[in-house]
């Protein structure tokens, strides 16, 4: 912020419901495909951070996703599945462009942000007027590589209009603590029907520990491609006592906790930080560069209404400069817990 402008302190909560963005980028990883990555929306929170500009009295800190419609732009005829892809125009000399495979998809999500705002956005009337600017701004922008189109027209009784609210402090009496989950399951609601991204990097953990016991050489890949897949097992059923029949063979599938998805979540050093401009082709001539590769992990789509708090639902951007280079991480976080702790062993196995 310029040296006349305050610094905003009080926290408060960002809801811009059912953005409707056409043609997002669906292919967000070498090994995965479908929802964008959760580093597109940190990405499109710094971006619309720096639109606003830094007189604009608010700070972007976390942003949370939830989906409500998400339409894949592929095939649908037959097991396999392929993406739409467009036709380029021809060469100069009549022969065909060559066709570069671009997944697309059409997403409707609400976008829930973690901000703090300045004494002057402290009153409704000038919350109002600046969620307003933030989704006029957030209208001319790219989500995901996709355009953001107007809003389809909602019903009288629920427009839908961005919300600016203070955080009410959680406090450690009954009565505040009583009052936070109160409007923060207000807040859930505005969410419904849809479902919001979480982390769920226990679950490596714990499945990390089950492999091990059976195969001591199991790996954090060999984990995370377990839980990316549904994995069926025979299991013999013992024919009946006095029973002629053999006994049979029957294919169960292993169950899963919730609806879990391996997502990108950010990306690992591969080389030293370069200066600024000493990178031939870099698009930012300004800014220091650095090779990366992608990060895993998994994430679990929960309906909004079982979370607990603000930081259940919010994602926020981590980096340590401390880490030697071979494991400097870029990455996004996201403090939800399940409701039943699962075992934690090994965790220096799993970056997270």
């Amino acid at each position: 912020m310029s040296s006349e402008a305050k610094v905003p302190e009080h926290q408060a909560v960002l809801v811009l419901p059912h953005i409707r963005v056409q043609n997002a980028n669906a292919i967000s990883s070498p090994l995965t495909w479908g929802f964008p990555a959760i580093t597109a929306f940190t990405g499109l929170m710094t971006a619309l951070e720096r639109r606003l500009g830094r007189d604009a009295g608010i700070a972007l800190y976390g942003v949370g996703v939830v989906c409500h419609g998400f339409e894949a732009q592929v095939t649908t005829a037959g097991y396999t599945r392929a993406f739409r892809l467009t036709r380029n125009p021809v060469l100069a000399d009549g022969s065909s462009a060559a066709i570069v495979e671009e997944g697309r998809a059409h997403l409707d999500v609400t976008l829930v942000f973690d901000v703090r705002l300045a004494d002057e956005h402290r009153g409704e009337a000038e919350r109002l007027t600046l969620a307003e600017r933030v989704a006029h701004e957030l209208a001319g922008m790219r989500l995901a590589g996709g355009s953001v189109m107007p809003a389809l027209p909602g019903p009288a009784r629920r427009p839908i209009r961005p919300m600016l609210e203070l955080v009410p402090d959680e406090g450690s009496s009954d009565e505040q603590r009583k009052a936070y989950r109160t409007w923060f399951r207000r807040v859930a609601r505005r969410c419904l029907p849809g479902f919001a991204l979480v982390s769920r990097d226990d679950l490596l953990q714990a499945r990390l520990a089950e492999l091990r016991a059976d195969d001591p050489t199991a790996s954090a890949l060999d984990v995370w491609l377990d839980l990316s897949r549904w994995n069926a097992r025979a299991v013999a059923r013992p024919a009946k006592e006095g029973s002629d029949q053999p006994s049979a063979v029957e294919w169960i599938t292993d169950p899963r906790p919730g609806w879990i998805v391996p997502i990108p979540v950010g990306f690992a050093a591969l080389s030293d930080l370069q200066a600024p401009g000493a990178v031939k082709g870099a698009r930012d001539t300004s800014t220091p560069f650095r090779f990366v590769e992608t990060v895993w992990s998994m994430g679990q789509w929960i309906s909004p209404h079982r979370l607990k708090n603000l930081d259940d639902l919010v994602w926020f951007t981590d980096h340590d400069p401390e880490h030697p280079t071979e494991h400097a991480l870029y990455r996004c976080r996201n403090a939800y817990r399940p409701p039943t702790p699962v075992p934690s062993d090994l965790t220096n196995d799993i970056q997270h």
